[in-house]
């Protein structure tokens, strides 16, 4: 039985490394995650250096007084005068970023969800809220109370915990993303291959007629294909910790910050890449061997692509904790656990029932596809 079973492995792997298209799916995909992570790097570092000259054209209906001319003179907004309906059109045109009216002492700020318009916005409530300040200093002073009997009456003092910041976490999980996404790619074409395409070549007839049970059959083409998947989950993760260190050199949102991957966490990254690589070779394979043509195949299987992706994306985007119950949940679960190894919570009972949830699922697709295998009507489906 296990030579039966290397001769298979090694006829898949031979055939895998001689076709161009599996070599591409299998070493070209992870190519792309250098390009995520030092794209999304500029895009943050961009994001937090934005250039104040860009958001802070400020429209103002209204006679300004001379500290307010000031305190935006200090806050290095420049001022666009006109009447309401002037700075709306101007607004419309993009020549000011947001425009504020005024009556008698209620404020108006006009506004809408651009990027720009949301700088703009936390400039001119920074703006109002400093001259609204200077205002009650002034009242009180007035009325011979001291200022700083009445805003120190409290003091707040906001302490931080030195960890990895937000965009650090952000890029390091959609790199993940991106791995598992590589993965079920690299996994799709030599199922359909190995399946749908060998019933199309006639191959697999012929495969059948040979004194080898079904069982050594799809175990053998099962183990091929996860060793593709594995091979592109591992230069995945090797070129995503790469891309994190010249990102570390190029942008200073990483600045004072450690993103680079602790031993430990590498090691289980790596258990998690082996563990998705069998779930989803064994759902490709069983999903590909009830198709007839090798188009009919990929068809089935482009579905999977999507679904390896979104239900991690929604839980990092809610940030929904891992449970023992989110660590059976297929897909889910590998993203979830790869999420706390990235910010260093190791938590062994659920990486446990990931392996052993996904043993039971790699068993029940095994023996469907060997059922399925032992009857000639997999010819004909």
């Amino acid at each position: 039985m296990e030579n039966n079973i290397w001769n298979i492995l090694r006829k898949e792997l031979r055939e895998l490394f001689r076709d161009k298209k599996s070599l591409a799916m299998m070493l070209v995909i992870p190519i792309f995650i250098p390009f995520l992570v030092l794209g999304m790097s500029s895009l943050f570092e961009m994001q937090m250096n934005k250039d104040i000259g860009e958001y802070n054209k400020i429209g103002i209906s209204y006679e300004m007084t001379e500290e307010e001319r000031k305190i935006a003179e200090e806050m290095k907004i420049e001022i666009i005068k006109g009447t309401e309906e002037e700075l709306k059109q101007k607004y419309e045109e993009e020549e000011i970023n947001l425009y504020v009216t005024k009556i008698e002492q209620h404020y108006i700020m006009n506004t809408n969800s651009s990027e720009n318009s949301s700088y703009a916005k936390e400039l001119v409530e920074n703006y109002l809220n400093t001259y609204k300040q200077f205002l009650q200093q002034q009242f009180l002073q007035a009325n011979q109370i001291n200022p700083s009997e009445i805003f120190d009456i409290i003091t707040v003092e906001e302490k931080t915990e030195e960890k990895e910041n937000f965009f650090v976490n952000y890029i390091k999980n959609y790199a993940f993303l991106f791995i598992i996404m590589a993965i079920t790619v690299s996994a799709t074409y030599p199922s359909t291959d190995t399946t749908a395409g060998e019933k199309e070549r006639g191959t697999l007839e012929t495969l059948l007629t040979f004194p080898i049970k079904s069982k050594d059959i799809i175990i053998g083409k099962f183990l091929g294909v996860s060793i593709s998947s594995m091979i592109t989950g591992v230069i995945s993760l090797i070129l995503s910790a790469i891309s994190l260190v010249i990102a570390q050199e190029n942008f200073a949102i990483y600045e004072g910050i450690s993103i680079m991957y602790e031993p430990i966490t590498i090691l289980f990254a790596i258990v998690v890449i082996i563990a998705y690589s069998f779930f989803i070779s064994g759902l490709c394979i069983a999903i590909a061997s009830t198709s007839k043509t090798f188009k009919e195949a990929q068809s089935a299987l482009t579905p999977i692509t999507f679904l390896s992706f979104f239900p991690g994306m929604i839980a990092f985007m809610i940030n929904i904790s891992t449970t023992p119950l989110f660590s059976i949940i297929p897909f889910l679960n590998y993203t979830m656990i790869f999420t706390d190894l990235t910010n260093g919570n190791i938590d062994v009972l659920n990486i446990v029932l990931m392996l052993v949830s996904t043993f039971v699922y790699m068993i029940i697709l095994l023996k469907l596809m060997i059922k399925q295998y032992r009857s000639e009507k997999v010819l004909f489906l």
